[in-house]
């Protein structure tokens, strides 16, 4: 009895941060009730590690900054940042001076590398093998160039094939993962730890609309007047 009320109340530990002036609380009971991407069963580790990276990266997950995903028991859990946060948290960077972006092609017929910015290309004449981004800081002489290979990032399904989305949207994805790459290299201390849904293998259409933070815990553990109950944290991470 004790010692399912100690699992209750970790379950109901909140942490309190503050993201883009707005206060987010979370805990192991809200993430695995409001914000669980798959059918897959998350663990204490993973639960704990995704309300870290909210509080260290100040990410609401409730505003759709960030994801939890999980396809199954078996596979670990994937943990990605929206494209509008990488986008916008770089504008908001007063060294940030711009970015170019584009892929990488190769003409099937003469075999010609063509570097390209946007990411148009001739499907019956051209294959993209890669993409490619510049991002610009003011106070660095020269931009942070990043190339990125298609074969490398592509996602695939079990038996090898690409994904959905990667199969429909070749050119725009792996564009995505150059920009997402190069941003985090050019600013570690802004994009640490933060990967995007491109770089991840994700292969789900995620839902971007905004959803109410729960004002009431889940499930509260009942009060224990005549014991103190000591504080335990789940193994190997902590709330705080």
């Amino acid at each position: 009895m004790i010692q399912n009320n100690i699992a209750k109340k970790n379950d109901n530990q909140l942490v309190e941060f503050s993201a883009n002036g707005e206060k987010v609380k979370l805990s192991p009971a809200i993430v695995r009730n409001y914000l669980v991407n798959g059918n897959g069963q998350i663990s204490d580790q993973e639960v704990v590690y995704f309300i870290n990276l909210c509080k260290s990266q100040g990410l609401n997950p409730f505003i759709k900054d960030c994801y939890l995903i999980k396809y199954g028991n078996t596979s670990p859990a994937q943990m990605v940042v929206s494209k509008d946060v990488f986008l916008k948290r770089a504008e908001r960077n007063s060294e940030f001076d711009g970015l170019d972006a584009g892929i990488i092609v190769i003409n099937n017929e003469s075999g010609e590398l063509t570097y390209r910015k946007g990411a148009f290309y001739l499907k019956d004449r051209e294959e993209v093998v890669g993409g490619w981004a510049d991002v610009f800081r003011k106070n660095v002489s020269h931009p942070t160039h990043i190339e990125v290979s298609f074969e490398e990032y592509a996602g695939k399904t079990k038996d090898g094939k690409l994904n959905s989305q990667w199969s429909t949207k070749a050119a725009t994805m792996i564009r995505k993962v150059a920009i997402t790459q190069a941003l985090r290299e050019t600013f570690p201390n802004d994009f640490q730890s933060m990967y995007s849904e491109e770089e991840m293998n994700v292969d789900m259409k995620l839902d971007e609309t905004p959803i109410q933070q729960p004002t009431q815990p889940i499930e509260q553990a009942p009060v224990q007047p005549t014991y103190q109950e000591p504080q335990e944290q789940l193994e190997g991470v902590s709330l705080v």
